[in-house]
C-alpha cells in the first residue's frame, strides 16, 4: 500500500491522461492473447506485440484481447493510439487502486472492478486484483495485472463446442461472461471468510484472549475493503441494464439482471458477516467483562475471609506485658482453632448464599 501511495504522488503535478503505472509488478511478463470466434470458428493465439493484434471484428464474430500485467505503460500507450481508446480510460487501467466505475464513451463502455481472493496463509486477509473491461461493437478489451485462473473457464467453453451460449452470443455477453465468474468468485471468498468467523467465535466462547480482539478488528476491516468493491458493482450492472445502452442486446439483459441478484446477494452476505462480528465482539467484551467480575469476586471472598483473622492476629500481635493468654499452654492451638472455625463457617455461609 505504502508503494502505491509513493508511486501515486509522483502523479503530482502531472496533466490528465499522463500515463503512470500505480500499483506493485505482479507478473514478470505481460501477455497479449487474441481469441477470434463466432458460431462456426474459434481461434486464440498469443501475440508478442500490439502491432500483431486485430483491431476488426470477424463478420458475425467476437474480437477479445486479453491483456495479462499492466506495468509496461508503452503497451498500454500502443493500444490507446491503435483501438483509439481514450486516455483517461488508460490513465485508470494503470492505477490498480482505482475505484471500479463504469464509464460510457461514444463507441465503447469502461468498466472497472476487482477480482477478490483469499489468503489462506494471513487469515482473515484479501487480496484485489485490478481489472478493467471495454466493450466495444463485436470486440472486448480486458486487462488484469496478475493471471486470473478463472479466465481458463472461459476459453474451455468457447473451444469445446460451437453450440454454447458463448458462441452464438455477442461480444456484450462475453463480457458478462468475465464478470461472473469474478462475483461466483466471491462467493467463495464469503464462504472461506465464513469460516474464519465461526473459528473466531469458537476462540471467543473458549478462551477469549486479547488476540482475538485483533482478528476481530482485522476481520471487519477486511469486510468494509471488501465492500467498497463490491457496493459500485450494483451501480454498474444497473446502467447496463437500462435500455438506451446499446452496446448490451435485449438477449444479454436478462443474464445481467441475474448478475445483479448475485451481487446484492454478496453485499447482503457482507452485512450479515459484519453483523456477526459486531455480535462477536459483543460477546468478547461481555466475557471479559464476566471473567474480571469471577476474578473480582474471588479476591473479595478472599479478603472477607481474612478480615477476622487478620483482626485475631493484629490483637495477639500487640506488645502488652500482660496478655493471660501469652502464658497458657494452649493458646497458640486455641487461636488456630479458632481462626480455622471462623474461616470455614463464613465460606459455608458464602455457599449458602451463593457467592461461590
Amino acid at each position: 500500500m505504502k508503494k502505491a501511495l509513493t508511486k501515486r504522488s509522483q502523479k503530482s503535478g502531472l496533466p490528465p491522461g499522463t500515463y503512470v503505472y500505480v500499483g506493485e509488478k505482479r507478473v514478470e511478463q505481460v501477455r497479449i492473447i487474441e481469441t477470434v470466434y463466432s458460431a462456426s470458428s474459434y481461434s486464440r493465439k498469443e501475440l508478442r506485440s500490439v502491432q500483431e493484434t486485430t483491431t476488426r471484428p470477424p463478420e458475425g464474430g467476437v474480437l477479445w484481447l486479453h491483456v495479462e500485467g499492466l506495468h509496461e505503460v508503452h503497451l498500454l500507450e500502443q493500444i490507446e493510439k491503435k483501438w483509439h481508446i481514450h486516455p483517461l480510460a488508460i490513465e485508470d487501467i494503470l492505477n490498480t487502486q482505482q475505484k471500479p466505475k463504469l464509464e460510457i464513451f461514444d463507441d465503447y463502455a469502461f468498466l472497472v472492478f476487482k477480482a477478490v481472493h483469499f489468503s489462506r496463509r494471513h487469515s482473515p486477509h484479501l487480496r484485489f486484483d485490478h481489472a478493467a473491461i471495454i466493450l466495444g461493437h463485436g470486440y472486448v478489451l480486458s486487462f488484469v495485472e496478475s493471471p486470473l485462473p478463472l479466465l481458463e473457464t472461459i476459453w474451455k467453453r468457447l473451444e469445446a463446442d460451437t453450440l454454447t451460449r458463448l458462441r452464438r452470443l455477442g461480444a456484450d455477453y462475453l463480457a458478462y461472461s468475465i464478470v461472473d465468474l469474478v462475483v461466483d468468485e466471491w462467493f467463495g471468498v464469503l464462504e472461506f471468510f465464513g469460516e474464519s468467523i465461526e473459528q473466531i467465535e469458537d476462540t471467543v466462547v473458549q478462551d477469549p484472549r486479547r488476540e482475538v480482539l485483533r482478528k476481530i478488528h482485522a476481520a471487519k476491516r477486511e469486510l468494509i475493503r471488501f465492500r467498497r468493491q463490491v457496493w459500485p458493482l450494483r451501480e454498474m450492472l444497473a446502467s447496463l441494464t437500462r435500455p438506451e445502452f446499446h452496446l448490451v442486446r435485449r438477449e444479454t439483459i436478462p443474464y445481467l439482471r441475474d448478475l445483479y441478484d448475485h451481487v446484492v446477494q454478496v453485499l447482503e452476505t457482507i452485512e450479515s458477516q459484519r453483523d456477526l462480528l459486531a455480535g462477536i465482539l459483543d460477546v468478547y467484551l461481555s466475557s471479559l467483562s464476566n471473567r474480571m467480575d469471577e476474578i473480582m469476586k474471588l479476591l473479595t471472598v478472599i479478603g472477607t475471609i481474612f478480615i477476622p483473622l487478620t483482626l485475631i492476629t493484629g490483637i495477639y500481635g500487640m506488645n502488652f506485658k500482660w496478655m493471660p493468654e501469652l502464658n497458657w499452654r494452649w493458646g497458640y492451638p486455641a487461636v488456630w482453632a479458632v481462626m480455622i472455625t471462623i474461616a470455614l463457617l463464613m465460606v459455608r455461609m458464602f455457599k449458602k448464599k451463593g457467592w461461590i
